[in-house]
């Protein structure tokens, strides 16, 4: 476990916000833990928060070596099980980008984060020239083998062109990043001048997370950085972008699996709802979800 200092003002003044709830630590991080669909909810580093900026994150934890060679061994085949409420989500984000960037034919979009290629495959049949980066080599395989233009590696390694894209999108990416700060400027070198960013996170401020405290379910081991509304405004700004929306927003998931996060947190409530979907046929049913705890933040790169 390694001691991090604020990715936002560079500061060490901190406080604890949530004592760690880790067992005691392994060599290596277990990818396990660093799935997309991973439950342990509750379970998580040291959570400490800046008294200079206010900006939330895990101190100490995995090195930043330990957490890529982490991610670059995951598997998640109950990702690829998922996929129609992802599609679903997916379809109700891209909406917004056709509106805010015209007809999207010949323009190029990026999904920093792509695992499997959902959004990319998604974005790709409306008509975007769609690309994607992943640290992940079995999520990227799976890409691959459906023809879709993903890359195994990051904004850091792999080969991307600059100033090319007209949007880059970052779904459920950034808390999961050791660097934010550094990923975000990698990110503003790929956009073209007056270029869209959408980074979709978590809110650490939004009323429900404060209601939940200490069990707000996305208090986990694979998220290091805590956004609010705030504190992301403030890095997008130290990046050099001009944000100018930040809203809340959730997703759909298919209701055998929203029983089955539920009961990976509330078992007592969880099990039986999902037993008694499955008694009725009903968990391939697509759900909307929002408690307000999800935030899409839209920001340009200054076109001058």
């Amino acid at each position: 476990m390694e001691h991090v200092a604020c990715n936002l003002c560079g500061s060490d003044d901190t406080f604890l916000r949530f004592p760690g709830t880790l067992p005691p630590q392994q060599d290596r991080a277990d990818w396990t833990a660093y799935r997309c669909t991973y439950s342990g909810y509750g379970v998580h580093p040291p959570i400490v928060q800046c008294r200079r900026c206010g900006l939330v994150y895990a101190d100490p934890r995995q090195s930043e070596t330990a957490i890529m060679e982490t991610y670059e061994a995951v598997e998640d085949p109950l990702y690829i099980e998922e996929r129609e409420g992802r599609v679903l989500t997916f379809e109700h984000h891209l909406r917004p980008l056709d509106r805010l960037c015209g007809p999207p034919d010949g323009r190029t979009i990026l999904d920093v984060g792509a695992y499997t290629g959902v959004f990319v495959e998604i974005a790709a049949r409306h008509g975007w020239e769609a690309w994607g980066v992943d640290p992940s080599r079995w999520a990227v395989e799976e890409a691959q083998r459906r023809g879709l233009r993903v890359i195994q590696g990051t904004t850091a390694t792999a080969d991307l062109p600059q100033a090319y894209f007209d949007v880059v999108t970052m779904w459920d990416v950034i808390e999961h990043l050791t660097d934010p700060l550094a990923e975000l400027q990698r990110v503003y070198g790929l956009l073209k001048p007056g270029g869209l960013l959408v980074v979709h996170t978590i809110d650490i401020d939004s009323p429900f997370a404060r209601l939940m405290g200490s069990r707000w379910p996305w208090l986990m081991e694979m998220h290091l950085t805590y956004f609010s509304r705030r504190t992301l405004r403030a890095m997008l700004e130290r990046a050099g972008f001009a944000p100018w929306r930040i809203q809340a927003q959730g997703r759909y998931l298919r209701l055998g699996y929203l029983m089955n996060r539920v009961a990976a947190l509330l078992p007592w409530l969880g099990r039986p709802a999902e037993w008694a979907v499955t008694r009725l046929g009903l968990r391939g049913v697509p759900v909307a979800v929002n408690l307000g705890d999800l935030c899409t933040a839209y920001a340009r790169r200054p076109a001058a």
